[in-house]
């Protein structure tokens, strides 16, 4: 018996990491050849099959030409407006094809409500596991247009809709049924337990759009949502809070009157959490090392995102000697120390307090590292990686924790 390839995986082969050399493949481009190949494929036996039928016409008539058996293709799909044509009719043309693209994880950015419907509609709904529309400026009423439509994804564990351009600190009509909606959509979703809300403003808003999840969450992204310490409050005393894996809360003011919120849902996340971001949330030193006691009862953390905080030299060197005990942390991703900036930085500081890069002192900055690097080593700790690059941080994962 001949042997016929039924299933071809290719999940995992694209990555849009900075790191991908010139020779690498984006997902996006990736996405782009696999669509064209199934168009391709598709129009090549539809040929083939006319010119077999007309030679297997005989007296009695036309016979049927055997259909030849599909191959199912496995990948993770990343589309916007450009490659938005060629995506759809891949999928469209593929349900009857000989190539059947079967999603994993599908990535939508810069897309509108109808063409995201379109292409979730036109998916295979089993093995989809991930669900990324960013940049697409959905507003409340587009989110509640769209996620009916992820129902049928009876498996899906992470929801990411980052820069959805929602304010609930907007006075307008309708914005409290909307988000009753939108509650009751993502309590539709079973299976969940990633969810990314970043950069939208959900002032005062947390409880009720998390009240109606039926299961922990397990991955909960905040980033730049300006939260308000009940919001905070809540989340520490949630179902949520001890299932917590990886927290993002960064881009807001741990300064103030967010601190002690903080430090509670630290204890609350303590035995979980393996993956905490606090970037540019104004922590000086004096803040940090208030919050160490907290952070050093998270014994299984192994990621932690301090960038863009106002800390100095020896800020870091205290951090690094009191969460060295903490055995899994592997990465730290610190900010570049206040003291090695040049005296005159040739722009002033962003809104939210953040210095930026080419206002550093290489030579000053390169002895830290360095001296840090020595702190690692002496404490035996060389398997730690402590950077100013976020190109690390970026490439971590919820299904790599």
């Amino acid at each position: 018996r001949r042997c016929r390839l039924r299933v071809l995986d290719m999940t995992g082969l694209q990555d849009d990491d900075a790191d991908r050399g010139p020779e690498g493949m984006s997902l996006w481009s990736g996405t782009v050849a696999l669509a064209k190949a199934c168009i391709e494929v598709s129009k090549h036996q539809s040929e083939c099959l006319k010119r077999g039928s007309k030679r297997r016409k005989g007296p009695s008539g036309t016979s049927a030409a055997p259909q030849p058996l599909g191959v199912e293709v496995r990948a993770d799909l990343f589309v916007n407006g450009t490659s938005f044509g060629v995506l759809r009719d891949a999928l469209q043309t593929g349900a009857a094809g000989p190539l059947r693209l079967k999603c994993r994880d599908f990535h939508a950015e810069e897309l509108s409500v109808a063409g995201t419907v379109s292409l979730l509609e036109s998916l295979e709904p089993a093995g989809v596991r991930r669900v990324d529309l960013r940049f697409n400026n959905l507003g409340l009423a587009g989110l509640c247009a769209v996620l009916p439509h992820l129902a049928r994804f009876t498996h899906l564990l992470s929801l990411k809709l980052p820069y959805s351009n929602v304010d609930v600190r907007r006075l307008l009509a309708g914005t409290d049924a909307g988000l009753r909606r939108l509650a009751a959509q993502l309590g539709g979703l079973p299976c969940l337990k990633e969810l990314n809300l970043g950069s939208s403003r959900l002032s005062g808003k947390l409880r009720q759009l998390l009240g109606d999840l039926r299961a922990p969450l397990e991955s909960l992204e905040l980033a730049f949502c300006y939260l308000l310490p009940g919001d905070l409050a809540f989340l520490s005393q949630s179902l949520h809070a001890p299932a917590l894996r990886k927290l993002d809360l960064s881009g807001h003011d741990f300064s103030e009157n967010l601190f002690q919120p903080l430090r509670r849902l630290l204890e609350e996340t303590s035995a979980s959490l393996l993956h905490l971001d606090l970037m540019e949330c104004r922590l000086t030193d004096a803040r940090l090392e208030a919050l160490l006691p907290a952070l050093c009862r998270c014994s299984r953390l192994r990621c932690l995102g301090l960038f863009g905080n106002p800390l100095s030299t020896p800020g870091l060197k205290t951090l690094l000697r009191r969460t060295v005990v903490l055995p899994d942390l592997r990465l730290v991703v610190y900010p570049y120390p206040v003291d090695c900036y040049s005296p005159e930085p040739p722009r002033p500081p962003s809104a939210s307090g953040r210095l930026f890069e080419d206002a550093v002192d290489e030579e000053r900055f390169a002895a830290v590292s360095a001296e840090l690097r020595r702190m690692l080593v002496s404490s035996g700790r060389a398997d730690a990686v402590w950077t100013a690059s976020l190109c690390r941080h970026g490439a971590l994962d919820y299904f790599a924790l």
